[in-house]
Order: C-alpha cells, then structure tokens, then sequence
C-alpha cells in the first residue's frame, strides 16, 4: 500500500505559512533590529571635526566673497525689503560663498540639517571636507565630544552685512558658521575675508578669542545695526542715559567681535550690543557661541534665551554682553512694545 500523504486545504496552507513566517520573525527580529540600533548609534559626529569643517567652510566661503569684491563683479540686486524698509540685498558673493560652503557641510555630512541664508537648491559644488584639524584647534581642544546627528542644526551665513559688502565697507564684512546640539549654540565660526581672522569656539572646551580686561555700563558704549536701527537710539539712552555712546556698525559678526579682543585691529570697542528689530538666526547663532564660550550671554531684549532649533526668525530684539551682569543690564531696558521701535 502507499504511504498515505498529508493534504492541507489552502486555509490550512495559509495557517502553515504563517507560522513559518512567525517563527523567523521572532528568530530575526532581535537580530534585525540590534543593526538598526547599532547604525544610528554610529550616526553620531565629533564635535570637534565639525568645528574644523566649519572654519574650513567659512574660510572657503569668505575666498569667494573676497574674490569677487576685488574683481568688482557683485551681479547685485535685491530680494526686497526689511520690516524697517530698508533694501536687503543680493550679490553673486553671497551665492558663490553659500554654495561653497553649503555643499562642503552637506558632501561631509549629509544627514545633518544645515539652514543657510541664501537657498540650498543652489548648483552644488564638488569640495569635501580635507579633514585637516588645524594644530590651533589641537591644541586648545584635545579632547573631542560625540554627539548624535539627529540633535544638531547646523547655521550658516555666507556673507554677513551684506549692504556694507556693496558699499566696500570691507571691515564689517564676515561669513559664520555655528552648530547648535538641542537648539543651544556650541560652536561658534566668524571669519573675516578681507583680513584672514577667524574667531572660533567650542562652547565647554575652548575658544582662540578672549574678552577684554574691563568693560563700563554706567554708561555703557552700546554696538547697534547702522542698517537695521529702528529707533533705537531713543531705546538705549532710555534705559542708559543720553550720555550713552552709541556706535552704529555693519554686520552682526562684527557686533560680537567688538565686545571681545580679537587680534584685529578693525574694530571699535563696545561695551553691549543692542539690536531691537527682527533678525535672522543665521546672522546671531556663531556670536552667541562664542561669547557663551567667553562667559557672556546674548539674549532677547526680555532676557530669554534663543533657541537655535526650530524657525530662522528671532523676534524678540537682542541683548549681547560679556563680563557683566547680563540679568541687570536686561532690567534697565525699557518695557515696551518692541514693534513700535
């Protein structure tokens, strides 16, 4: 006689079948899901070759803005106005230093969220990252930090005061780079192109620009936007007498440069900045970290702290300060409508 066979109807087949998957889901998955784990666990960077990529980046950038300032090539127009009416302008140094230094940051890491002024749908360019660590940075910070990818926002600007940029007011002119890890800024890049002086910081680890050995508020020499003034003027001699001196400059890099003690001797001491319109995060974030690094602190006009996380505007006014007490400086402010000034 035959051997009787085993015949399954195709609902038993179907039973069958999912068994069979069961049993190598439940022989897999652990394995399967211990990779994924382990591959974003790798997905992490070093703070401190960031920080080298992102002096590389603004140095970079601040060639293509030097080169096409000399050869008097800017292809300027403008993207409109600002809340105050003033002209926002637009030159091929501003495209040609975001592309450089846009692309370098996305061609290194290119899972890391990089907001830069001018738009990243711009044509690429080829350069990675030399992954050359200057000794400066070796030295300063010898030892690195791990951070995940997914907490960092990287902010670039790769031409800031760029109506002074027109107008060849070279000496206010900076490209900037900071990465903030959770929305607060921990590195910190301002790179002047037409001297070749960069500051840096890593915020906790070190930094190669200092503050000054004395700073006054009574009164204060206050640092404001000569293009973005508001009525300004009457808001500082309000909370700090009519005394005050107030100095008008291009640039929100060149601002914080001013409160500390660069090597360069293009700048005017100030004692805050004060800055009482709508500004973007591109242009404050690298000052923040530097100065954070320095022991200072930049703010809102209330006294909040910036958070570099989310949306490219900061509506609140800014308060900027080193060595003094930030918190007092904040009550002295007068308390109104910031939208009438």
């Amino acid at each position: 006689m035959a051997p009787m066979g085993i015949r399954l109807s195709p609902l038993g087949v179907a039973v069958f079948c999912l068994l069979g998957v069961g049993v190598i889901y439940h022989l897999y998955a652990g394995v399967i899901s211990s990779r994924i784990s382990s591959f974003r666990q790798r997905r992490t960077v070093s703070l401190r070759d960031v920080l080298a990529l992102s002096i590389e980046a603004a140095v970079k950038g601040g060639r293509e803005v030097k080169r096409i300032r000399e050869e008097n090539h800017l292809e300027e127009k403008s993207k409109g106005e600002t809340k105050e009416g003033a002209s926002e302008k637009l030159t091929l140094g501003d495209l040609s230093s975001h592309r450089r230094m846009f692309f370098l940051i996305k061609n290194t890491y290119p899972f890391l969220q990089v907001n830069s002024e001018e738009h990243d749908d711009a044509e690429g360019d080829p350069g990675v990252w030399s992954h050359d660590i200057p000794n400066e940075v070796k030295q300063k910070i010898p030892e690195d930090r791990e951070v995940a990818a997914d907490r960092i926002t990287v902010w670039i600007d790769p031409l800031d005061a760029t109506q002074e940029y027109t107008e060849n007011l070279r000496k206010y002119v900076t490209t900037m780079v900071c990465v903030a890890v959770d929305g607060e800024p921990v590195i910190g890049v301002i790179h002047k192109p037409f001297t070749g002086y960069t500051a840096w910081a890593l915020v906790g680890s070190g930094s190669n620009v200092m503050p000054r050995a004395e700073y006054s508020t009574n009164p204060p020499k206050v640092i404001v936007s000569r293009s973005h003034a508001g009525k300004v003027k009457d808001f500082i001699e309000e909370a700090f007498g009519n005394n005050t001196v107030i100095i008008p400059a291009g640039g929100a890099g060149y601002k914080v440069l001013a409160l500390l003690d660069p090597p360069d001797e293009e700048y005017e001491e100030a004692d805050i900045y004060v800055h009482v319109t709508f500004i973007k995060k591109w242009d404050i974030c690298a000052g923040n970290a530097i100065l954070k690094a320095s022991g200072g602190h930049m703010t809102t006009l209330k006294g909040q702290e910036i958070d570099y996380s989310g949306h490219e505007k900061n509506e609140g006014g800014l308060l900027a300060s080193v060595k003094v007490d930030h918190k007092a400086l904040v009550d002295r402010l007068p308390k109104r409508d910031l939208d009438k000034h």
